[in-house]
């Protein structure tokens, strides 16, 4: 659930040693000592802060709720909380963000300050935050770290070669060309398959190459000169780089026009294409995949998954037909730009002002240690989550939760057995998959091991370089493999949630079950506005337009009847139309097909909250009436609170462009919208915006 998509400091005010904490369920596997409890102790009372709840003080009587739900709820509190300058958003998960990191910084202090045995996860922990804060040691390697790699780009003395190059490169965890890893197969789900797929763009998207909206204009020229100034940097002269700039810029315009749009990305089957490796090898003559697999140190397999095909295609012709020295720029600029942010202070600079500043409204660079725990989350974030865990996730958090969970399932079984425009038949399939959902909570039952990776504090940018290759390691050595179920694909220390299609399972991990989400000592409305909203929204992705093409099992296979999928997909088209309708900006619209996973699933999700609620209350039900407001008005304002969220310009636009989900003010008012009980509890009046008419309101599940 992004702002999946698609990532804190529960309030604690005592100090507390690890030793003392719950312990995860599996003890760290490559701790030397594990036979001796962790010795590592913060004072969490330095980072507790005040809830980022739902207060009546933030709301703004002036704005009528049935007109401007999203306004009378958060207006307030955005206008008095504007976007920090080293941030592009701000908002309920910004905010949790922001106390995650506060956590994870005194944890990354007092490992980088202690004396670890060698091989623990806190020596790890601690070593690679010590190198990343070393700014003196970073400034004198300068772009020595990644010389072997640009010399090795210069040695190429024909096209002919960069196949093998590119076999190196991925090994090491340094693919750039086109994504490749492994994930369970699409059609069988108990087994994992390698993925390849289009990639090679520096630009946020295809559009940006190709379209001539103002703001991709803009970014194509600061583009060109990003690459200039990257090239300069590393040691061409202005004019040269002025040239290869260009050459940059026609080689990844040449693979955009190859590539598919984000739109058709979204419907699984373009993503999925099994192919022989005879196959493979033969419609890329330039590009042997059986040779690839042997440069990965993998088996060579059967079959594997060669998506977008269009886009091997055109980079088999490319291998042909572009000169070497324009693949040697476009690898050389690659390598530098991808490291540069564990590069000298200019590297770092030239990477943050076009990434960040120009293409999101970054207004300034993060602080370093913030930079830091960015790429120690990257590189190792659940070996991190096994100490932040252990300092900053109660477990009657994870009880809780564990009953919410339950409820939300019996709530969400209830309507789909009462769906009026379902066929049995259908519906019988539905609630099969509804019975196989696996809930996960908080932190993985078994701990990954990263026993295999070394850290030290003599260089960050080795450091970057080992975990790369010792994730891309990992991920290669489960092609052909069963697929392991327990695994995450989140930290604990992420403020996020999510659904996975192939393992029907929905994910919350420990940093996002704290307030405006959840909270223990809430009143139900909160609960069951705020994460029990999430709740269904991840289990409705398992019956949006996407996760519905996978069965109960995690395969993709169609288990609708054609008259049922027909009346779906009309209903969906009438919410992707709805949400077409908002307006971002100016004459810019959110694109409402882009975002429709996301916006069924949060339809259903608050619906289904919403049902668990009043089973809850039962019917001898007596209101608090809290502040002067209902449990149903506090259930849709707390739903309001978690998408509170302001955007800089450009990274609004960004989203409006790529992201999955539609931006929070319009997710705050969209599924209220279409529900009668919003307009009950607010005694909204036909004609309110926030009411839409009977023939206008979206009901699917």
């Amino acid at each position: 659930m992004t702002p999946r998509l698609k990532p804190l400091a529960l309030a604690l005010s005592i100090t507390v040693a690890l030793a003392a904490c719950q312990k995860p369920a599996e003890a760290p596997a490559d701790t030397a000592a594990a036979a001796e409890p962790p010795k590592l102790t913060i004072d969490l009372a330095k980072v507790a802060q005040q809830p980022i709840s739902l207060q009546a003080a933030d709301l703004d009587p002036s704005i009528a709720a049935c007109q401007d739900f999203n306004g009378f709820v958060n207006a307030k509190w955005l206008a008095a909380n504007p976007v920090p300058g080293d941030r592009t958003t701000w908002g309920a998960f910004a905010a949790l963000g922001e106390r995650s990191l506060q956590v994870q910084h005194e944890l990354a202090k007092a490992a980088a300050a202690g004396t670890w045995a060698a091989g623990t996860m806190e020596q790890k922990v601690g070593d690679f935050f010590a190198a990343g804060m070393d700014e003196a040691k970073i400034e004198a390697a300068g772009i020595t770290p990644i010389q072997p790699d640009l010399d090795r780009i210069a040695a190429l003395t024909a096209t002919s070669e960069i196949p093998a190059y590119l076999g190196e490169a991925y090994a090491k965890g340094q693919g750039m060309l086109f994504g490749f890893f492994a994930m369970a197969d699409y059609n069988d789900s108990n087994t994992n398959m390698a993925y390849a797929i289009q990639g090679g763009l520096s630009l946020p998207e295809r559009a940006y190459y190709l379209e001539d909206r103002e703001d991709y204009k803009t970014a194509r020229a600061a583009f060109l000169e990003h690459v200039a100034k990257v090239l300069t940097l590393a040691g061409a002269d202005a004019e040269t780089a002025k040239a290869q700039a260009q050459q940059v810029m026609d080689f990844e315009t040449r693979l955009a026009k190859a590539s598919l749009g984000r739109l058709e990305l979204r419907d699984p089957a373009s993503r999925y294409n099994p192919v022989a490796l005879a196959d493979a090898d033969a419609s890329t003559p330039n590009f042997s995949w059986t040779a690839f697999f042997a440069a990965l140190d993998v088996e060579a397999p059967k079959t594997f998954s060669l998506a977008t095909p269009g886009f091997f295609k055109e980079f088999d012709a490319m291998l042909a037909d572009v000169p070497l020295e324009q693949w040697q720029t476009w690898l050389r600029f690659r390598t530098i730009d991808g490291a540069s942010p564990y590069l000298s202070s200019a590297f770092e600079q030239a990477n943050y002002e076009f990434y960040r500043k120009t293409l999101a409204g970054q207004a300034q660079m993060q602080e370093r240690w913030k930079r830091v725990l960015g790429a120690l989350n990257g590189s190792m974030g659940e070996g991190f989550g096994q100490i932040y865990v252990a300092q900053a996730f109660p477990p009657e958090s994870k009880a809780k939760m564990e009953a919410l969970v339950q409820n939300l399932m019996a709530s969400l079984k209830g309507r789909l057995e009462n769906l009026e425009w379902m066929s049995a038949e259908t519906k019988a399939k539905a609630l099969e998959k509804w019975s196989s959902f696996t809930p996960k909570i908080g932190y993985p039952d078994k701990w990954r091991d990263w026993s295999g990776l070394s850290v030290a504090r003599d260089s960050y940018a080795a450091n970057l370089m080992a975990a790369a290759a010792f994730n891309m390691r990992y991920n290669l050595d489960k092609i052909g493999k069963p697929v392991d179920r327990s695994e995450w694909g989140m930290s604990p220390q992420t403020v996020n949630a999510y659904y996975r299609s192939t393992a029907n399972e929905i994910v919350f991990p420990a940093a996002i079950l704290q307030p405006p989400f959840f909270d223990a000592n809430a009143d139900d409305a909160l609960n069951y506005g705020g994460i029990g909203a999430v709740i269904g929204h991840e289990m409705l992705h398992g019956f949006d337009d996407q996760g519905s093409k996978f069965d109960a099992a995690g395969n993709m296979a169609n288990w609708w009847t054609d008259a049922d999928r027909a009346k779906f997909e009309a209903a969906t088209t009438k919410l992707a139309d709805q949400y077409s309708g908002y307006e971002a900006l100016p004459g810019l619209f959110v694109n409402g097909k882009l975002g429709l996973g996301e916006n069924i699933a949060d339809l259903g999700g608050v619906t289904v909250a919403y049902d668990a609620l009043k089973k809850a209350q039962g019917e001898n039900f007596s209101d608090p009436m809290i502040d002067g407001y209902t449990q149903d008005q506090r259930f849709f304002m707390n739903w309001a609170t978690v998408w509170r969220v302001a955007f800089t310009e450009a990274q609004l636009k960004q989203q409006i462009t790529v992201g999955p989900h539609s931006p929070g003010m319009f997710r705050a008012v969209g599924p209220a919208q279409n529900l009668p009980a919003f307009a009950a509890a607010f005694q909204c009046k036909a004609g309110d915006k926030m009411v839409r008419s009977e023939n206008d309101r979206v009901v699917i599940w």
